[in-house]
């Protein structure tokens, strides 16, 4: 029974269509109870509200699925700027979002886009 479970979960992960998104949580204190807007071609997924540490940055991610052709348009709204990224699977499978406060006072959000899965140490 343990084997036929294992056999599926393994199965589910290999088929299973989606794009994995790491946010990373600042460790700039001013960036702290941010509010971030996920949309997927241009349709709001998932509200993220980054908390700020001042110790190592930890990670929420999220699945989003991904159409038959595999090419999407990833945004991410924080305050009033959109930031717009295109993204194609199975190329770009994993994306981690991290999100800096320039010197200037504006806030950027900046993805890494990779096939193979990020190691956090």
């Amino acid at each position: 029974m343990k084997k036929l479970l294992l056999l599926l979960i393994v199965l589910c992960t290999f088929s299973c269509k989606k794009y994995v998104v790491s946010f990373e949580q600042p460790t700039n204190m001013e960036l702290d109870k941010l509010k971030l807007e996920v949309f997927l071609d241009k349709k709001k997924v998932q509200d993220i509200n980054l908390n700020a540490t001042e110790e190592l940055p930890t990670y929420e991610t999220i699945d989003l699925s991904i159409s038959d052709e595999g090419k999407h348009l990833l945004q991410v709204k924080a305050k009033d700027t959109t930031f717009s990224y295109d993204i194609k699977y199975p190329e770009e499978k994993y994306i981690m979002v991290t999100t800096h406060l320039k010197s200037n006072g504006k806030i950027h959000v900046g993805i890494l886009k990779q096939n193979y899965k990020f190691r956090f140490q």
